[in-house]
């Protein structure tokens, strides 16, 4: 049976587990997750004055490792549409001093109350998988990236060299989910639909595909850490003297 990710269900399950939510992306990834988004923003590191956008971004962690990248000199749009996590995000943004040069919104990635050509980089980590509808959140991330701008998708995988994908696996849908159920303690099964979205997901050529039907080109990934994720980048086509 597909993965529910219906926007009322996925919404309501992470208001449940937002207290816990950075320490288990912590623990559970023994870190590396804070390496994934320090390599994102090398990757598509920001440039020049127009503002840069991070959709479904959660408690914020990647919202702020580009506030720290520009040097507070660009402003940056956090989306997310829990309300929850974006609590959080605004007090650690605060703590950060970030909390002026941040702006939280609360919207749906699929109908973004943003400006069109607006955004000159427009990233996400961890949050496009939980898109009711992959296509239609790519298309709003490619609307208000300004022509010539960057998108930068990063995302779980599933590794493909033995015997790590063997382990991995097994650590993915056994060990992972039980010990998010003692630490979240969530009805809403979040540690069980964790592995079953990725799963689920397009991964490699797949989901750049849809990228590339979105709008971006120059499309490349760039596995990280054996696999375990994939960062996805790639530029909004510029229009034409004929467009």
């Amino acid at each position: 049976m597909p993965v529910d990710k219906s926007s009322d269900r996925v919404r309501r399950m992470f208001g449940q587990i937002a207290g816990r939510y950075d320490f288990l992306n912590h623990l559970l990834s023994l870190n590396i997750d804070r390496y994934w988004r320090r390599r994102t923003v090398r990757l598509v590191p920001p440039k020049g004055p127009l503002p840069i956008l991070d959709v479904c971004t959660g408690t914020g962690d990647l919202a702020l490792a580009y506030d720290r990248a520009a040097h507070g000199q660009t402003p940056i749009v956090a989306a997310d549409f829990c309300h929850e996590m974006l609590t959080i995000g605004r007090e650690k943004a605060r703590r950060a001093v970030a909390d002026g040069r941040i702006t939280f919104v609360e919207a749906d990635s699929q109908s973004l109350p943003l400006p069109t050509d607006a955004f000159q980089i427009v990233c996400v980590a961890f949050g496009l998988r939980n898109v009711a509808d992959t296509d239609r959140g790519l298309a709003e991330m490619a609307r208000v990236c300004v022509p010539g701008g960057r998108v930068a998708v990063l995302e779980f995988s599933t590794p493909t060299r033995q015997p790590f994908k063997a382990v991995y696996g097994w650590y993915f849908r056994n060990v992972l989910p039980r010990i998010g159920r003692i630490f979240a303690r969530n009805s809403g099964g979040a540690y069980e639909y964790l592995p079953n979205s990725v799963g689920e997901f397009p991964q490699g050529e797949a989901l750049l595909a849809k990228m590339r039907a979105a709008g971006f080109a120059d499309l490349r990934c760039y596995p990280l850490t054996l696999g375990v994720a994939t960062l996805y980048v790639g530029t909004k086509a510029r229009m034409t003297n004929d467009e």
